[in-house]
């Protein structure tokens, strides 16, 4: 009777690794799905009512204050939307140098007609204001800390993402070398020329990328990983140039069209600058203790809100 009975129990299926896998790929396109349709919205929705102010920024307030506002009412609830979300905002945190890069590596183009007496002193002026900023900045904070007597609140502990395996650099440089014979080989294989070589050029930047992060601390102490990225982004349009016989300036060009027909691996990665600047709500929203502790200072010692702003 025992054995019988134990022959018809239900034994409960365990959860395989790939089912998980599967899962969390899922969750992780549904929730930066999120992210590009919103983005796509709202520029959509400011274009038509001809507004003028960023569209992402925008939603980036809308999502803190929404945030903020369930996290008042219900912290369930707020901590549920943050949960939703976590998936695309490792992504977005894995891969974010990638997102602002475009433009640095067509910088070549953009000052290619400027005397190099006049980009000197625009080196200059960018290189002086730069560390000027830097410094009014950081004399500012430590005046404010000194009048209002502020203490440093603890910071929440952040998730922090993977690190790049092997595979992953190995991967990326299968798809760069592959991309570079179809590019060469069949240059209009996806419609426009552009469109044929973005997938190489994307792929060029990411491994750039990939071996940029992998160096030893030291290292990237000076060569930051945005000159890796760079570097190999450009590398990559120069051989490309030399084996299709365009040039440098010609494929580099491909690289950022600003044509919605025929994109670029530079337009790509801009085409995530606004799901980006949307997920800085949740950054800001794991801050907010550090300005909750500043307003219970100051409305115990009736100081004017502005110093907190």
């Amino acid at each position: 009777m025992i054995l019988s009975a134990n022959r018809n129990a239900q034994v409960p299926k365990s959860v395989g690794f790939y089912d998980v896998q599967a899962k969390e790929a899922l969750h992780l396109v549904v929730s930066l799905g999120t992210f590009i349709v919103l983005d796509k919205y709202l520029k959509n929705a400011f274009s038509d009512h001809n507004i003028r102010f960023p569209s992402a920024l925008f939603g980036m307030f809308f999502l803190f204050l929404l945030l903020s506002t369930l996290s008042f009412i219900n912290s369930g609830a707020a901590n549920k939307v943050e949960v939703f979300f976590s998936p695309a905002n490792l992504f977005i945190q894995r891969w974010l140098p990638l997102f602002y890069v475009p433009s640095l590596v067509v910088a070549p183009l953009a000052v290619k007609g400027i005397p190099a007496i006049e980009g000197a002193k625009i080196g200059a002026i960018l290189v002086g204001g730069w560390m000027g900023t830097l410094l009014v900045a950081g004399y500012t904070t430590v005046q404010v800390r000194k009048l209002v007597n502020t203490e440093l609140l603890p910071v929440d502990p952040v998730p922090k993402a993977a690190p790049f395996t092997s595979t992953e650099r190995f991967s990326w440089i299968f798809v760069m070398l592959l991309s570079f014979g179809i590019a060469v080989r069949y240059p209009t294989a996806l419609g426009p020329v552009a469109v044929t070589a973005a997938p190489f050029l994307l792929a060029a930047t990411v491994v750039g990328y990939l071996m940029g992060t992998s160096l030893p601390e030291k290292a990237t102490n000076v060569f930051h990983p945005v000159l890796a990225i760079v570097l190999s982004a450009e590398l990559g349009a120069y051989a490309l140039g030399i084996a299709t016989g365009k040039g440098f300036e010609a494929t580099l060009g491909e690289y950022l069209t600003k044509s919605t027909g025929s994109p670029g691996a530079g337009d790509i990665l801009n085409g995530f600058l606004g799901p980006v600047i949307l997920s800085f709500a949740f950054s800001m929203y794991r801050q907010r203790k550090v300005g909750t502790g500043c307003n219970c200072y100051r409305q115990q010692h009736d100081l004017p809100p502005v110093l907190y702003l």
